[in-house]
């Protein structure tokens, strides 16, 4: 019989090491930094090289998820590879990715794209997949190379990273976070959209706040907490999607979340908004700190629009990943839209 829980067993990601200010991009457009970075909470982000792309991402990703499993490659047989800059219109990354990877020929693989929760979602479906028996270890990937269109409002937070998930079952040896249970919830909420042969996506503004993200946020925090009759005041960690650091900042308070609830997950003032990767990229800090039965809450958002939630339980201290040696290296605006408007092929 399958296990009546799935686990989360290995984790890892992947963050450029370069970096660009909002104060460079700021100064660029002629507008004042601090008015941005008091608007944003942001004060840098993640911009991939022109040889990267959310393949090259999600391969270290998945790389590192892979090592701190201690499994071997070949016994995942499913991977879902969200994003919202796939190298190839017609072309799947997953595909690549099991290649790349070497993962078990006989794979479930599919690219997914909701936004900002593709990444989230891919978890959904490998947690199902393992419940049902149907797989032994799956993996989910949130990757992004984000774009924006120069001198709008989102250039000063789109940025480029990846996260890697790998879920098993409860009673595998390797397992260390129980997946306890997972929601969504969905509306049909233009908010941000891209058209199939636009180079950047399109935003309503403000409208992007509300109905977007927090009535979605809401509402899937609302609808866990209920529905797994748990107490915010249970939860030890919560990561919330973080487009900017003031979206989250205002959930946060409107449910009296607590800065301490907050502070292991919340790296958008530095990285940025990794888009598909951002929850997810939240929740791997999250992982390497948490302890034995502590329950973390975690809440994506997609726009167009939907929200997944989580609940989840450590079973035991997880690993830790190795440290990043490398260098930040911050570009000038110059060198960010050069590297910005190189497609890799892959």
């Amino acid at each position: 019989m399958p296990s009546p829980h799935s686990a989360i067993v290995g984790f890892g990601m992947y963050i450029p090491n370069n970096r660009i200010t909002v104060e460079e991009i700021a100064k660029h457009w002629g507008r004042d930094p601090k008015e941005i970075i008091n608007g944003l909470g942001v004060t840098e982000k993640a911009v991939a090289g022109a040889d990267e792309d959310s393949f090259t991402l999600a391969f270290e990703a998945g790389t590192q998820a892979i090592a701190t499993a201690g499994i071997r490659s070949s016994e995942i047989s499913a991977i879902f590879a969200g994003s919202e800059s796939h190298p190839y219109a017609v072309k799947p990354t997953s595909g690549m990715l099991a290649a790349a990877l070497d993962l078990h020929p006989f794979s479930f693989c599919a690219d997914l794209e909701f936004a900002c929760k593709a990444g989230t979602a891919g978890l959904q479906i490998v947690d199902a997949f393992v419940r049902s028996g149907q797989i032994t270890y799956g993996m989910a990937i949130g990757t992004d190379k984000a774009q924006a269109k120069p001198g709008d409002a989102l250039e000063y937070t789109a940025a480029a990273g990846a996260a890697a998930i790998i879920v098993g079952s409860e009673s595998s040896e390797h397992a260390f976070c129980r997946i306890e249970h997972t929601i969504s919830f969905t509306t049909d909420t233009p908010d941000f959209w891209r058209t199939a042969e636009a180079p950047y996506p399109a935003h309503a503004g403000r409208f992007t706040g509300e109905p977007g993200y927090f009535l979605h946020v809401r509402q899937a925090l609302t609808g866990i907490l209920d529905v797994t009759k748990t107490k915010l005041s249970d939860i030890d960690h919560v990561v919330l999607h973080m487009p900017n650091a003031k979206f989250p900042g205002k959930i946060a308070k409107e449910f009296k979340i607590s800065k301490e609830q907050m502070q292991a997950g919340f790296i958008v003032p530095v990285i940025g908004n990794t888009y598909s990767a951002c929850s997810l990229l939240g929740l791997v800090h999250v992982l390497q700190q948490a302890k034995k039965h502590q329950k973390i809450l975690l809440v994506s958002y997609g726009s167009g629009a939907g929200a997944d939630a989580f609940l989840l339980t450590m079973l035991r201290d997880a690993p830790v990943l190795p440290v990043d040696e490398r260098q930040l290296h911050y570009i000038s605006y110059g060198e960010y839209r050069r590297n910005s408007e190189k497609t890799p092929v892959s």
